[in-house]
C-alpha cells in the first residue's frame, strides 16, 4: 500500500513541506512504498534552477532530485496548478507525472497525508 503524501504550501516560507519530504523519504527508506503529490502553490517545489541563497535556504531541487534514489515511486502534480504557476515542461523538473484530477489522483491511494 502507497502513502501519498500531499504538499500544497509553496517551498520556502514553510517548513511543513521539508517535513513532509523528509517523511516521504523515511517512509521509501524503510520500504513503505511512498509517492508525493503536489497542489496549489506547491508545484513551485519543481521548478528547476532556484535560487534561494537571498532568503538564507537551500533550494529543494537537489532534495528532489535525490527522491528516486531513496525509492519514492512517483511525483506528481496539479497540471492546472502548473499552468497557473506557468510550470511549463522546460521548466520543472524531470520525472514529474502530470495530474489533470486531483481527485482521481487521490481515490488512487489508500493513504494520504497532507502535509501542513
Amino acid at each position: 500500500m502507497t502513502t501519498l503524501i500531499v504538499i500544497d504550501q509553496a517551498p520556502y516560507g514553510s517548513w511543513s513541506g521539508r517535513e513532509a519530504l523528509d517523511m516521504v523519504f523515511s517512509l521509501a527508506a524503510f520500504d513503505q512504498p511512498a509517492a508525493l503529490l503536489f497542489i496549489g502553490a506547491g508545484v513551485n517545489w519543481l521548478r528547476k534552477s532556484q535560487d534561494a541563497g537571498g532568503i538564507g535556504q537551500k533550494t529543494v531541487e537537489k532534495n528532489l532530485a535525490a527522491a528516486p534514489v531513496f525509492g519514492v515511486e512517483q511525483i506528481l502534480a496539479e497540471q492546472s496548478a502548473c499552468e497557473r504557476f506557468r510550470l511549463g515542461e522546460e521548466d520543472r523538473l524531470n520525472g514529474v507525472e502530470l495530474i489533470p484530477s486531483v481527485r482521481d489522483a487521490l481515490d488512487r491511494f489508500e493513504r494520504i497525508v497532507f502535509a501542513g
